[in-house]
């Protein structure tokens, strides 16, 4: 998982220094905060939906890139939206890890 966030922010932060030039300041702030929240694994669910959001307007105002690399990175964002922090992350440490035991069937 931390991998997984790291490679998600990483590729936010190399997309958001490709159009350094293009892109509004608060774009460009969002993205680098969003990054490190992301690292860090704090509301990495709710952080990797606004990633997606970001990654998209990006995209959608300036193009660039390969449809692949695009693919990618929102099938990163969508898989760490769906799984969560993983052990070793901000909300692991507030919020304490759950062992699920399911019932034999």
């Amino acid at each position: 998982m931390l991998l997984l966030r790291s490679s998600a922010a990483i590729a936010l932060l190399v997309e958001n220094h490709g159009h350094r030039q293009d892109l509004p300041v608060w774009l460009k702030s969002a993205a680098i905060i969003l990054s490190i929240t992301l690292i860090a694994g704090y509301l990495t669910p709710i952080a990797a939906a606004i990633g997606l959001l970001i990654h998209g307007l990006i995209w959608l105002t300036l193009g660039g890139g390969s449809a692949a690399s695009v693919i990618i990175i929102s099938l990163d964002l969508i898989a760490l939206a769906l799984l969560g922090p993983g052990a070793y992350s901000v909300d692991a440490s507030l919020f304490g890890r759950r062992l699920v035991i399911l019932p034999p069937s």
